[in-house]
């Protein structure tokens, strides 16, 4: 069984905002292999179904983002799954917009929601799609900027992005993070 977990926050006054890419990205894959998020497990939304010959796991944590580790945890261990077989996409400021990087493990780098993770889960390997976003312009701080509305310009830089993640999420699932990292760590031919 493989799990992919997309972070955010829930309702609608954040569904448009740089902080809950991570869930764009569930919601898109919820679409295409037709897995719906009916679910209510874990302190999350949640659907289940077979892709690619491979049992798999959508889970959007309800917690909000800086609480998200303990929705992972209870997944992992209610599943048993190994690290390799979760998956977290979620958003950085560290990135340019659009930009989008894979990993097999890593430190939280300053994301709140994937300190909780890795403070729940005591470890870092386990594999992430980190979305850029950009840091936020001056004078506006961090908080402010991933929770603020975002611009139509942006909105069509963050969407492509987030189908590339969610192509990297399937190619992961596929084949292996390896092979994702290979693929969707290159620079984009657009200049982003």
């Amino acid at each position: 069984m493989k799990a992919v977990v997309g972070l955010g926050n829930p309702g609608l006054r954040y569904a448009n905002t740089r902080h809950n890419l991570g869930f764009w990205v569930v919601d898109l894959l919820s679409r295409r292999w037709g897995i719906p998020l009916s679910r209510h497990k874990f302190a999350s939304k949640m659907g289940d179904g077979r892709v690619f010959a491979e049992q798999v796991v959508l889970l959007k944590p309800q917690t909000f983002m800086n609480r998200s580790g303990a929705a992972v945890a209870d997944l992992v261990n209610f599943y048993q799954l190994d690290l390799t077989d979760l998956i977290v996409v979620y958003d950085d400021l560290d990135l340019a917009p659009g930009l989008i990087r894979v990993r097999a493990s890593g430190s939280a780098g300053g994301h709140k929601g994937m300190a909780d993770i890795i403070a729940h889960l005591k470890s870092n390997e386990f594999p992430r799609v980190r979305i850029g976003i950009g840091a936020p312009p001056e004078p506006l701080g961090a908080a402010d900027y991933v929770l603020q509305g975002i611009g139509e310009a942006d909105t069509k830089i963050l969407e492509e992005a987030c189908h590339r993640a969610a192509d990297a999420v399937e190619l992961w699932l596929k084949e292996d993070v390896l092979a994702a990292m290979n693929q969707f760590n290159q620079r984009q031919s657009n200049g982003i």
